[in-house]
Parts: C-alpha cells; structure tokens; sequence
C-alpha cells in the first residue's frame, strides 16, 4: 500500500483538477483498511517534500480515530515514536504543526489509556529545549491537548502555569512568546476552579506586553487573543485582576483608540471596557477609570464609520454601547461628564461632534434617568436646538435622543411638553426621511405617556400624521402608525372624529400581502386594536367583522411580527368587546395555541473550518468528527 499510497498523494497535490478528483477517490477506498495509520506515517517520515509529508499528517489526523483501537501494539507505538520524531527533527514548520494536531487526537485515546507514559514528560522537556522551534511545538501542543485531554493536566497545573508564564517572558524568540499566550487562552478556557484562575493574575504584565510588540509587528489576530484571555478573568466570579484592572484599560484605550488598527480588533479593546463596566464596575470606580474611559468613548462617538465596516463593529456603536452600560451601573459618575461633553460638542464646528453631543445624552438617558430629570432643562436646551441644526446627521440624533427621554425620562419630560412637541412636529417635516423616521418614534414615544395635554395639538398632528400616512414610504408609514397608534391612546374618546379615516386607510394596509409590506400590515393590525380601544364598543362593533377577518388571514402568511401585533389587535379588541367578543373565539383560540407551540428561536449549524485544509482537502470526512460530542 505504501509505494501506491505515494504517488496518490503526489497526484493529489497536482493543479490538474481531474487528476487530483481520481486521487481523492482512491485514497477515500485506501483509508478504509487500518494498513493505512502506518503507511501514512511512513509518508510523514520519509517523503521527499514538505507538502507530500503535510498532506500524509492531515490525512492521518482525519483517519486515525476509526482505526486507532484495532492497532497492534507495536504499530501504535510506532505512530507515538514518529509522530515525536516528525515534531522534534522536521525542518517545515507547517508538517511540524501538522504533526503536533495528530498528537492531540492521538492523545485523546492513548493517554487516558495509560498507552503513553511519557507524553508528559516529553513535552516538559521540550518546552525547555535551547531550540526554539521544539519551545514553539510544546506549547503548540500543550494548547491543543488542553481540549482533549485537560483533566490528565490537573496535577501538574503548577508546574505548567510557572512554565507558561516563563514562555511569555522568552527573550530571544517571539514566536514562543505568542504561542505561549495562545497556550494560556485554551487553558483558562478549559479552567473554572477559581484558585486556579487567580494565579493567572500575574500573567497580565506579560501577557500585555506580549500583545504590544504583536501590535507593533501588525500581527493583530494575535494581540486579539489577549482580549479573550481578558474576557475570561473578568467574567470570572473570582476576585481576578486586582491592580492590573489599570493597565487592562489603559491598554484597551489605547487599542480602542488606534484608527489604523482593523475595526475588529479595537471593537475587540473596546468590548472588554464594556464587560469590565458590567462585571467590575467597583473596580473601575476604585481606580478612579471612569474618567479616563469616558474621555477617549465620548470622542469616538464622533468617529467616522467606513461606508462599507459591518455596523456592529463600527467604534461609534461600540463606544455608546459602553457609556450605555457605563450610565446603568456608575450613574452619578457618569452624568457630569457626559453632560460636560455634550454642552461642549454642541458648539464644535465638526458636525460629528454636534451628532454626538446629542448621542451621548441620548444614551446615558435610561441609566442617568433620575439625574437628566434634575437637569432636564439644559439637556433639553442642547437636543431641542440641535433638532434645527444646517446638518441632518445631528437633527436625526436629536430625534433619537428625544425618543429616548420620552421612553425613560417619565413623568417629568410629559411636562416640557409646551416645548417639545412643537419643536417634534417641524421635524416630521423635515427634507431627510431618516430624521422624519425618528421623529415620529420620538412622537410615539412622547404621546404614550400624555393624556389630556395632548388635545390643543391633536388637530394639528393628526392632519401631518394622516397626510404622511397617504404619501410616504413604508418605512416612514410604518413609524408613522406607530405614533398614531400614540396619540389615540393618549387622546381617548377625543380621538373619535380621526377614528373613521384612519380605520378607512388601515383596510388597504391589512390586505398587503408581499413580504416587504408584511410589516407595513403588522402596524396597521395593532393600529386597529388601539383605535378599538380609544373609540368604544359602540362604534367599532359594526365595522370589525371585516378587521377580525382580516387579522385571521394574517395567519397563514407565516411571519411571526404579524402574528405577534395580531395577538395584541385580538386583546385589545376582546377587552373593549367583552361578551360581544364571544363568536370570535372559535376563531381566535387555536390561534394563539397553534403560537404557543411554535419554536421561535433558529438552530444553527456551526461549521468547523478546516485549519489544515491543504488545497481543498477538507473534502476528506474526518472519523475523528464522528466520536466528538456536538457543538
């Protein structure tokens, strides 16, 4: 088999795409027989090129699981023996690392077996040899067979913490250094005893210095991985990072900062600013952080997103999603400075930075709430004069802000009414649809909460409201019902000359039936359900059967936002119909049972790419993927 296996191999690593289909076929009938584990092996060993030697260790890491227990005991000890020559003499680093991943498979079946002794200890010696490419392998290794074989680490979790931390510290090679930090992320992976995890607390120096001269070398996938190693010792429940909480952030400042690092990589720094306000807010407070995070997150709100960045990633997002959970857990700490930079920003001639004044006092509303209520005048001076700014990206996050104050700034914001509705009204006019869109969600969020304060504009807005309901486009029709569905709730039995036109125009909504114009009929649905309730039985009765029908129809087009707002239209329809409601029922009931038991949520299948995947042969099914447990 071995000489017919060769020339396979050879002919698989052709460019001609036929040649290599008949190799790949071949070889899938070879790796059926057992024969295979150690001509394969031979190939590691002895063929003449890197990539026969490479392709022969992927090959044999795919195939070995299904074969291992039917081995003789002489040629498994022939696989280990070769397997620790090919790591220790093999000049390719590729075939090395290739050889290292079939150790760790190899590993899974042979250590627990007590079929290889002097694993261990071999890799105890290596991690200590004068060559570097044997440190490098060790630690490969090491952080591979933490997934395989963790437990078999327990005992020795001493010696191997004080090996680690040596490794991050290596002088002459950075490669050891960076593998060294790979190593101590599978192992705190694989740790929960938290007096284990404390003793990583004295990596943090190393492991930061590891990550800047991987920064500085542009090598940025690596420097990530202390951002995960971070993310792992602050989620933990053990009092982990002590004084270095300091460098921590001063670091990831610095990351979050860099504009010619990838968006990934500072959203990477950025994050962990975010996990240490939720987790370890004391921490931050205690070392006075809070200050220094939010004089380099307030700027970045007025960052710049590339047109093309994935917006979850884009530093503006990151940076208010930090000062968000920054405001729900340091509140008093946070509001004066966010208060200061947004009077400041207002007046800046950089339209970014007006944009992010008003974005900041929009953010901090929910979790400063009980502070921005003593100081809502400013506040509202600064966002309602940015609603008339020559630039729309400021308008539209002055309408933000204002949604955000109507949703959480309750009761206090209800009696600045006098001023903010007239100044919400001008901006549903405005050229932009966007500031229109989130003008109306500050008008829903606004009207919710008023009550008879709403009836000397009720004329008024109803009149933009309907016009933009008759002339705009779905999106701004969508937002638009919403803030109808508001005001009715607001103005009660006084929304009744309004009532007819807007239940006339609700019919045309509840018969779309495209998928783009579902959620258009969602809103209308809900709508119908509000005005139900406002107007009274007396004057709905007559008009919804055609409603009721409408809604049911609803139900067959299987989208769940349709579903839902129809449940809502339902409850609101029984409560104002009361035993009127009854012939619905037959109707409704196995309805919202047939939702009951629907399953919202969506499987995903994780698919494990292929590191060693050479030229497409990932192809090859692994046996080792059939013992696994599923993700």
């Amino acid at each position: 088999m071995a000489q017919s296996l060769e020339l396979l191999l050879i002919q698989f690593l052709m460019p001609d795409n036929d040649a290599r289909r008949q190799a790949e076929e071949q070889i899938k009938r070879l790796a059926k027989d057992p024969q295979v584990v150690p001509a394969l092996v031979q190939h590691l060993r002895t063929a003449k090129t890197p990539n026969v030697r490479q392709l022969a260790a992927v090959l044999l890491r795919k195939k070995i699981t299904g074969h291992w227990a039917k081995l003789a005991p002489q040629v498994k000890q022939l696989v280990k023996q070769s397997l620790i020559e090919s790591i220790t003499m093999e000049h390719s680093p590729p075939v090395r690392r290739a050889s290292a991943n079939v150790v760790s498979i190899v590993a899974k079946y042979a250590v627990p077996a007590g079929e290889w002794p002097d694993l261990l200890p071999f890799l105890f010696q290596c991690s200590q040899s004068p060559q570097e490419e044997h440190r490098e392998v060790a630690l490969i290794l090491f952080s591979s067979l933490t997934e395989t074989i963790g437990t078999t680490f327990r005992p020795h979790f001493a010696d191997l913490q004080a090996l680690l931390l040596k490794c991050l510290q290596d002088e002459s090679s950075n490669r050891v250094r960076v593998a060294a930090l790979k190593a101590v992320g599978s192992f705190l992976e694989f740790t929960n005893d938290g007096d284990e995890v404390v003793k990583f607390r004295e990596f943090i120096p190393s492991i930061l210095n590891v990550s800047r001269q991987c920064l500085a070398a542009g090598e940025e996938d690596v420097a990530i991985i202390a951002f995960e190693i971070f993310d792992e010792l602050i989620e933990s429940p053990a009092p982990l990072l002590g004084d270095s909480v300091k460098s921590i952030v001063q670091f990831s400042l610095e990351v979050s900062s860099s504009q010619n690092l990838e968006s990934n990589t500072r959203h990477q720094a950025i994050q962990i600013i975010s996990w240490l306000a939720k987790y370890k807010a004391n921490s931050l407070k205690k070392h006075k952080l809070v200050t220094p995070i939010l004089q380099v997150m307030c700027p970045l709100l007025a960052e710049s997103s590339n047109v093309d960045e994935d917006d979850d990633l884009a530093p503006d997002r990151a940076a208010a999603e930090v000062i968000d959970t920054m405001a729900l857990n340091l509140s008093k700490h946070v509001f004066p400075l966010v208060f200061e930079f947004a009077s400041v920003s207002i007046q800046n001639a950089n339209p970014k930075f007006r944009e992010a004044s008003v974005t900041a006092l929009g953010v901090v509303s929910e979790g400063c709430a009980e502070l921005m209520k003593d100081k809502l005048e400013p506040v509202l001076q600064i966002v309602l004069g940015a609603l008339r700014d020559p630039e729309q990206m400021v308008r539209g996050a002055a309408s933000f802000a204002l949604g955000q104050f109507a949703e959480h700034l309750q009761p206090e914001i209800i009696s600045h009414y006098a001023s903010v509705l007239p100044c919400i009204l001008n901006a549903l006019e405005d050229v932009s649809d966007e500031v229109k869109e989130k003008s109306y969600y500050a008008l829903a969020a606004f009207c919710e909460d008023m009550g008879v304060e709403i009836l000397p504009f009720l004329d008024h807005l109803m009149g933009k409201l309907l016009a933009a309901l008759q002339s705009s486009s779905r999106n701004l029709q969508e937002t638009c019902m919403s803030a109808i569905g508001s005001v009715a709730a607001a103005a009660e039995q006084a929304f009744i000359p309004y009532a007819e036109r807007v239940l006339e125009l609700m019919k045309v909504f509840m018969v779309l039936t495209n998928d783009e114009d579902l959620r258009a009929r969602a809103r209308a649905t809900e709508l119908v359900g509000i005005v139900a309730m406002s107007v009274g039985r007396p004057r709905i009765e007559p008009i919804l059967p055609a409603f009721v029908e409408a809604a049911i129809s609803g139900f067959g087009l299987e989208f769940s936002e349709l579903r839902e707002y129809t449940h809502g239209f339902f409850s609101n329809v029984a409560e104002i119909m009361g035993d009127g409601f009854v012939k619905y029922l037959p109707h409704v009931v196995p309805l919202a049972f047939s939702s009951c038991n629907l399953d919202d949520g969506s499987a995903v299948d994780i698919d494990e790419s292929d590191d060693d995947n050479i030229n497409g042969f990932g192809e090859v099914s692994s046996d080792d993927e059939a013992h696994d447990e599923p993700r």
